[in-house]
């Protein structure tokens, strides 16, 4: 399964672009937002890739972020959408667009959308509120783990809590409840890595507090 090719610019056109990777060419058909960002051909240029296979046909498609590839992926969950509405949905609205036009019921705004009718706005909306949801929810916990102060040398209990009690409660939960998550998910942790063993990681106790917070 292709998820990324890295190479350079051999051409571009309306709705694909073909990346030479060392000598072989992949056609890959973009959203107008990937063809507006590419570079002169012959430059180098990453895309993500969500590769479709059928009984008669191999297809790739290709994203500047992961963000995008996976909203292509859910759309493609969507009863009646396909590759084709997919990479519209892309083209006329950003990934951060759709996902609020799910959220908010907005009917109307992904109606104008070329390809998409009411109907199949209707099941987008209640196809994807709850995913799209799960996928914001992701991404801020990623960013929290990126930005994250972390010591080069973790052994300091109070601090390790803390930073995770602190990471909660800037996802909107309150201090109680953020630090009986934290209490639970360390004590959790520690019970599974038996007497003796390191502190878990930020990232590691902060996803474990979450999955306590959101069962």
């Amino acid at each position: 399964m292709i998820a990324l090719l890295r190479g350079v610019v051999a051409k571009s056109a309306a709705g694909y672009v073909i990346l030479d990777v060392s000598g072989v060419g992949y056609k890959v058909y973009v959203p107008v937002s990937v063809v507006e960002m590419l570079p002169e051909d012959g430059s180098p240029v990453t895309l993500f890739i969500q590769m479709i296979v059928r009984e008669d046909d191999m297809s790739l498609y290709g994203f500047s972020d992961e963000t995008d590839q996976r909203v292509f992926e859910l759309l493609l969950s969507v009863t009646g959408v396909g590759p084709k509405a997919g990479l519209a949905c892309l083209s006329s609205m950003t990934a951060q667009q759709i996902a609020q036009a799910v959220a908010s019921d907005d009917v109307r705004s992904i109606t104008r959308i070329p390809g998409i009718g009411p109907k199949t706005a209707g099941r987008m909306v209640l196809e994807l509120k709850e995913k799209m949801a799960a996928l914001g929810f992701e991404r801020v916990v990623d960013r929290l783990v990126e930005t994250a102060r972390v010591r080069a040398t973790r052994d300091d209990k109070a601090e390790l809590i803390d930073d995770v009690t602190s990471a909660l409660m800037n996802l909107g939960y309150n201090k109680a409840e953020a630090s009986r998550a934290t209490d639970g998910a360390l004590a959790e942790k520690n019970a599974d890595a038996g007497a003796g063993a390191p502190l878990p990681k930020f990232a590691d106790l902060l996803r474990a507090a979450l999955n306590r917070l959101t069962k």
